[in-house]
């Protein structure tokens, strides 16, 4: 039976319903039901006032708006004075939360300092966990003297959690990037470092040429955070450069390429390696694409190297031959579930990485390449046949821009030939993968790094820089930008800006023995 819109009859009360005994209830119900069948008959219905709610929203923003109006000109604006809100106050400040800022983090926690650590990501872990890069460390063939510190715990704790691989062909481990995650989140909130993620520095506060904080942005808005001391570990320097701080890049051209890194499913691992096994690479097949650098003895070391594989396919029409200058590379991990994890096979060169525009054109064309990449492993891999593409990497692995001018320049002599220092923080293996040259630490060989590689010429005290963007020329940047040697520069500052604050020193004068001290304390490996 319907009901008529204009039908004075009321539905019986469903079960639960009010008592419709009073008057006052019956008729409360009655409006309800009668609203109930004019919304059913699509009737119009009368809109609340809600304007009470909207002058409270205008209430809200209008703290945020900046008096004036925007000044526009020929190709930029002029924003007019506005107040920037404090987010929060600490005296260590990280910037950045790959493997060198939650070094730094967690070694300025442990030396005692109240830290934040600021990720423009939604994760920790960097390079590792955004780029698709697992490996901390593959160097480790016979004979390596490896350095000891947070980056090596990282590799332990990522072990105990289920979180790795053997690397192939040596003793290093490859992490697996989304456990990592996870890892780094215990690491961060066991050692009660305050945690700020999806967050970008976009200016640096300045005073008397003393860094006591920055300008960020997000979706909270522009606000500020202000430190004491303020490390670097953006990987580009930004926090330096935005401090005026002088810095060397190289031409695009000339500089390190960047990397798409991609995820495969749906491969046959044990045929793969029947294949690998049977088709061995070396570090001299890594000369096919370039020409190559090395001290011989490295040369006829396996390597998960894939390249002849790319060749097979263009030869074969399979994919275009355009694409095979930037194919080719290496393969790591392999796990049960037919997966073939940290494929290093797309490059890209000619890329800015302090560019929009660049980087932008760099993430499409890389996700491009890998389309070509996976239909040649179909074509030419055995086991891959009928492999899919798993996952892309969030950004591509960046190796090379800014590198600050510092109180001290590291070169390719101290790092190939066994530097010390009287301000070592730590010490790496001679070590060094970059510009056309391969050296892997099989001798036991390394050397020390100096703490003055992180601290700017420029007259800005308090603000260190680590990882990949320490001081140094081509040589000693192939060796220090790898993922382990970032976890020791990042440990150093961490430490320095720690110990500099509770000793009322800036970071360009405190003495390096009390830092030193410290990291003795901390495990860290010195000599």
């Amino acid at each position: 039976m319907s009901i008529s819109p204009r039908s004075s009859v009321v539905a019986p009360a469903a079960h639960g319903s009010p008592d419709q005994s009073t008057p006052e209830l019956s008729e409360k119900y009655e409006a309800r039901a009668r609203r109930a069948v004019d919304r059913w008959a699509g009737e119009r219905q009368p809109v609340p006032d809600r304007s009470h709610l909207k002058a409270a929203v205008r209430c809200r923003s209008a703290g945020n708006v900046a008096a004036g109006r925007v000044q526009v000109y020929a190709n930029h604006i002029v924003e007019p004075q506005k107040s920037v809100p404090v987010l929060d106050r600490c005296e260590v400040l990280v910037v950045g939360g790959g493997p060198s800022g939650l070094s730094a983090a967690l070694s300025a926690r442990r030396a005692g300092a109240d830290v934040i650590i600021l990720e423009r990501h939604g994760c920790f872990g960097g390079t590792i966990t955004t780029c698709g890069m697992e490996t901390l460390g593959w160097y480790r063939y016979e004979g390596t003297e490896d350095c000891e510190g947070i980056g090596r715990e990282m590799e332990r704790i990522a072990e105990r959690m289920g979180g790795t691989t053997k690397w192939p062909y040596n003793d290093s481990n490859c992490l697996d990037g989304e456990q990592f995650k996870l890892v780094a989140d215990h690491l961060i909130k066991e050692a009660g470092v305050k945690p700020y993620l999806h967050i970008w520095v976009v200016e640096a506060l300045m005073k008397d040429d003393c860094i006591y904080g920055v300008i960020t942005e997000s979706k909270s808005g522009r606000q500020a955070i202000l430190a004491d001391r303020v490390v670097d570990c953006t990987g580009d320097a930004d926090v330096a450069h935005l401090a005026g701080c002088s810095y060397s890049m190289l031409d695009p051209e000339q500089a390190l390429g960047v990397t798409t890194v991609f995820n495969a499913a749906n491969v046959d691992t044990e045929r793969f390696l029947k294949y690998t096994a049977k088709n061995p690479a070396t570090y001299r097949d890594w000369s096919r694409q370039w020409e190559q650098t090395t001290s011989g003895k490295e040369e006829d070391l396996k390597s998960p190297y894939l390249d002849q594989e790319f060749q097979a396919a263009v030869d074969d029409g399979v994919i275009p031959k355009e694409a095979l200058n930037s194919l080719g590379g290496s393969w790591s991990s392999l796990t049960p579930a037919g997966e073939a994890t940290n494929l290093n096979l797309v490059h890209l060169a000619g890329v800015d990485p302090t560019s929009v525009k660049s980087l932008t054109k760099a993430e499409m064309d890389g996700r491009a390449n890998v389309v070509h990449a996976l239909n040649g492993l179909r074509h030419a891999v055995p086991g891959f046949e009928n492999a899919k593409l798993r996952n892309l990497a969030m950004a591509v692995g960046i190796r090379d821009s800014r590198k600050i001018i510092g109180m001290y320049n590291l070169n390719g002599e101290d790092v190939c030939n066994q530097g010390r220092f009287d301000d070592a923080i730590g010490i790496f293996p001679e070590f060094v993968d970059g510009y056309n040259i391969l050296i892997l630490p099989t001798t036991g060989r390394y050397f020390q790094v100096p703490y003055s590689c992180m601290v700017p010429k420029a007259k800005v005290d308090n603000l260190l820089v680590a990882g990949r963007s320490v001081a140094g020329d081509r040589v000693s940047h192939a060796a220090m930008r790898n993922m382990m040697a970032c976890t020791v520069t990042g440990q150093g500052a961490g430490v320095a800006a720690a110990i500099s604050f509770q000793e009322k020193v800036g970071t360009r004068d405190i003495n390096p023995m009390s830092i030193q001290r410290e990291l003795l304390r901390q495990g860290v490996r010195l000599i």
